[in-house]
């Protein structure tokens, strides 16, 4: 159904932000799966049950992503979003809310806080900001952060790119106040 065309992966190691290097570098990244659109072109008004399909793309993206980055230890941020080519609509993009955060929360030991997202209809090339926030604790203002990132040929206009993102620690720079990662309570997802 969501025919898989491509697959990238795209690494940051962040050592400073024009401050001193940071004692541990930040690392984050995202996975981007380039998938046929079967909505490409129509109005399907019964659109949720495709989301089940799209569940073992969410793990594997997310497995690959992990390997990427070093393995699961540290990681403690992360994001999703999706592009739609131009003969989808942007309700294809929101088919990911479910398919990418469960991915994520399975593999990562079911994290408490909501996954950002974004999404966006675009032409081959198109670029977008995905959302990241601190895995346990929405309010953690160490871990805001965006990675903006982009698929040169894609997605054609009968496709759409699923992506994850994650991050290992705050930004290298951080210094807002606010919750601390080392304060979350875990119990609701916020704080």
């Amino acid at each position: 159904m969501f025919r898989l065309r491509k697959l990238s992966i795209v690494t940051d190691e962040i050592h400073h932000d024009g401050g001193p290097d940071a004692a541990v570098p930040r690392r984050r990244g995202a996975v981007l799966a380039v998938v046929a659109n079967p909505f490409a072109g129509r109005y399907e008004p019964d659109l949720q049950p495709a989301m089940e399909a799209l569940k073992p793309l969410g793990v594997t993206m997310c497995e690959k992503l992990i390997a990427a980055l070093g393995g699961a230890d540290g990681i403690d941020a992360y994001g999703k979003g999706a592009i739609v080519g131009s003969a989808g609509e942007l309700e294809h993009g929101a088919l990911w809310h479910a398919p990418g955060g469960y991915g994520m929360r399975a593999i990562l030991g079911e994290p408490k806080a909501i996954v950002p997202s974004t999404k966006k209809v675009g032409g081959i090339g198109t670029s977008i900001d995905l959302p990241l926030t601190h895995f346990n604790a929405s309010y953690v203002r160490s871990h805001f952060d965006a990675m903006t990132v982009s698929v040169p040929d894609g997605p054609r206009p009968d496709e759409i790119v699923f992506a994850l993102v994650m991050a290992r620690g705050p930004r290298v720079h951080s210094r807002m106040g606010g919750l601390e990662a080392d304060d979350i309570r875990g119990a609701d997802g916020l704080r």
